[in-house]
């Protein structure tokens, strides 16, 4: 036994976990071509067409033909590519996408038919496996980066530093989101947070970190509605576009292996690994959770949440490049920072001998208080009822925008003025009558010779 792990690799011998590897590697294979297949009919189906339905039953070989299509096709090597890094880029992202499932458990320890060999559904584990999950994809982005960057070409470059970015924020917030596990299960080893988790799946009380996590995993496999290190109507292919025959396979490859990887880790720490789901659970005192069928149930929730990845493509938009990393610095990070600070903060107060009770309570309590502070919470004056002289309509301070001789825009705080065109549509005040500024109904206007003076220039042109 490995001390911090669950399982017992005692009778591994070098040979079993050659076996072991070339098997994930095959899984992994095969998965990726039913996957695009899955992919394409799913969304097919989202938008009242048939999909792949030629080449084999239910068009299941298509996927075959198409990585046929690119082994034999014309392999273009870029004149001004770095050739060295333009060729090693893509097998970096295939490379380190494959190590990910040498520590997914696909079930607990089995005997091999026929033998009476037992051995654990899992090429290895260690303390930090979880750790060493973040490390391969961080080191992935890598092959992206240098592909976009030897390719000698505009888009692939800014393909590339997108995606630097990206993995810098989303992986960021998954990290945290992670934590949370660490915490609850107390340890980073994959089989032992399997096994924490036999009586309460972690994404019931974890459910805010199993939220932040889901988001985090679409952007760090540069999917829909984050795919914009490859935005076709912006960066034609991104970091690919000078990629073409097998190269290209290799990056598509990665990316479909990436989504497989994401989805064993998010089954592997909030869903159960591969624990049979209630009330299934419970039929003979735990009978489906031993024996060949956890090998069912892991592979169950990896590709329900495959499916959620095809749901997503068909279903949103990509979003604007500013967009999305205002999401993830502005919304997914703090969340996450807040998460765990206030479930860090129970778990202490539970090893202080705090009840859960008492927690419920003092939540309650602090809820209520927040309530009634917003209820009495004095309402808020018209921000025209406190705006001083020289202000806006909506009570910020007007500034000239050509003060300087060219043209600034106003920063928080400033408003332009009224346009000549609307201090022209202003009659003048006559004699004897109100103010401007303070109508019938009490209603404060704003005239452009209270805000701002008439420039020479809004002479010439009236």
């Amino acid at each position: 036994m490995i001390p911090g792990v669950d399982a017992d690799f005692s009778n591994d011998t070098i040979w079993v976990s050659i076996v072991k590897a070339v098997l994930i590697v095959v899984f992994l294979l095969t998965s990726v071509l039913f996957a695009i297949w899955f992919e394409r009919k799913v969304v097919a189906r989202m938008q009242l067409r048939p999909g792949p339905n030629w080449h084999g039953p239910f068009g299941l070989l298509q996927s075959l033909a198409d990585a046929m299509k690119l082994l034999l096709k014309e392999d273009v090597t870029v004149t001004r590519a770095d050739k060295m890094v333009y060729l090693l880029a893509p097998m970096i992202s295939v490379f380190c996408s494959l190590l990910v499932y040498a520590v997914i458990p696909f079930g607990p320890s089995v005997t091999i038919p026929f033998t009476d060999f037992t051995t654990p559904l899992q090429l290895t584990d260690f303390p930090v496996a979880v750790l060493y999950i973040l490390a391969c994809a961080s080191i992935g982005v890598y092959g992206i980066v240098l592909g976009g960057w030897s390719s000698g070409s505009t888009y692939p470059l800014l393909g590339s530093v997108r995606s630097t970015a990206q993995v810098i924020s989303y992986e960021l917030a998954m990290g945290l989101s992670l934590v949370s596990v660490f915490v609850m299960a107390g340890s980073m080893s994959t089989s032992s947070i399997v096994a924490s988790q036999a009586g309460l799946w972690w994404f019931v009380p974890l459910a805010p970190a199993f939220v932040i996590f889901l988001i985090s995993m679409v952007g760090e496999t540069n999917r829909l509605p984050f795919d914009l290190p490859e935005a076709e109507g912006e960066l034609v292919s991104g970091y690919m576009t000078e990629y073409s025959s097998m190269k290209f396979a290799w990056f598509f490859l990665a990316e479909y292996i990436a989504m497989l990887n994401v989805s064993a880790v998010a089954t592997t720490l909030f869903l159960g690994g591969w624990r049979a789901p209630w009330p299934l659970s419970l039929i003979g005192d735990g009978v489906l959770n031993t024996g060949w069928w956890p090998l069912l149930w892991f592979l169950a929730k990896v590709w329900l949440l495959m499916f959620v990845f095809v749901w997503i493509r068909g279903t949103l938009l990509r979003l604007r490049y500013d967009q999305f990393m205002v999401f993830g610095w502005k919304v997914l990070i703090p969340f996450a920072l807040g998460w765990l600070v206030v479930l860090a903060t129970f778990q202490w107060l539970g090893l202080a001998g705090v009840t859960r009770t008492q927690m419920i309570v003092a939540i309650l309590v602090a809820l209520a208080v927040v309530l009634l502070t917003l209820w009495l919470w004095p309402a808020r004056t018209r921000p025209d009822d406190d705006a001083g002289p020289g202000a806006g309509h909506d009570g910020t301070a007007t500034f000239d925008a050509f003060a300087d001789g060219f043209p600034v825009p106003p920063l928080p705080g400033q408003s332009l003025p009224p346009s000549p065109r609307a201090r022209r549509s202003v009659p003048p005040a006559e004699p004897g009558t109100e103010p401007a500024g303070t109508g019938a109904t009490g209603t404060t206007t704003t005239t452009a010779t209270a805000t701002s003076p008439v420039r020479p220039e809004d002479e010439e042109t009236r």
